[in-house]
């Protein structure tokens, strides 16, 4: 591994969560890709200039707080991390290579993505400069493959709350950025359950409320 690849950080960015700590609802499937209740949890980011910008082409869009944390999120990426449930709601082997991605022709990563699956795939090129490779052999091995393609760059992990999980037990995420939403969920995937950040290492370095959202920085501690 290059001395200049080495220094890409691994981030997570303008995840969001609800009170009680869900990243996700329940019975997430191809017409729910969040679970029951799971798209409140993003209600803060959709207005913001950045999202605007991103996904609706348009230039409008409110700035603050919300923007900053969005646009702080996009900032200085060199590749990404996705379990395989943030791609697609297929499970299992793949059918076919039909399924693309919640996105279309154009998603909005610009940048490799590497998808955590236990079953393999062909690389899938997508307009924009985003090419989805899926990776087989673990979460280290992905790692590993993204800080080769991010040149130096930062890695960001997109999620889901599994895949957080395992990079945080690992100690491997060096900053963890967390949009608390104002909603409870009540059941589905939980972010904290059994996870010591403390012990992990994390430590909170910024905290910051606005009117849609409490925004909550954790850095790892140097060891």
């Amino acid at each position: 591994m290059s001395t200049q690849s080495s220094r890409s950080k691994l981030r997570v960015n303008c995840f969001s969560i609800s009170l009680d700590g869900y990243g996700a609802g329940q019975q997430q499937e191809l017409s729910n890709p969040m679970g029951v209740g799971g798209m409140a949890l993003h209600e803060w980011v959709f207005p913001t200039r950045t999202f605007q910008t991103q996904h609706g082409g348009g230039t409008g869009g409110t700035t603050g707080f919300d923007d900053d944390f969005a646009a702080r999120g996009m900032a200085g990426l060199g590749a990404w991390i996705l379990g395989r449930n943030m791609f697609g709601p297929i499970r299992g082997e793949w059918p076919d290579d039909q399924w693309k991605g919640w996105w279309g022709d154009n998603p909005p990563y610009h940048a490799p993505v590497f998808v955590l699956t236990h079953h393999p795939r062909a690389p899938l090129v997508m307009a924009g400069g985003t090419t989805f490779h899926f990776v087989i052999d673990g979460i280290h091995a992905a790692l590993n493959r993204a800080r080769e393609a991010a040149q130096g760059k930062d890695i960001r992990v997109g999620g889901g709350v599994a895949t957080l999980r395992q990079y945080l037990q690992a100690g491997l995420i060096d900053e963890l950025h967390l949009a608390i939403s104002p909603v409870l969920l009540g059941q589905g995937e939980n972010l904290f359950a059994g996870l010591d950040l403390p012990k992990l290492g994390y430590q909170r370095t910024e905290h910051v409320p606005s009117a849609s959202a409490t925004h909550v920085v954790f850095t790892k501690r140097a060891s």
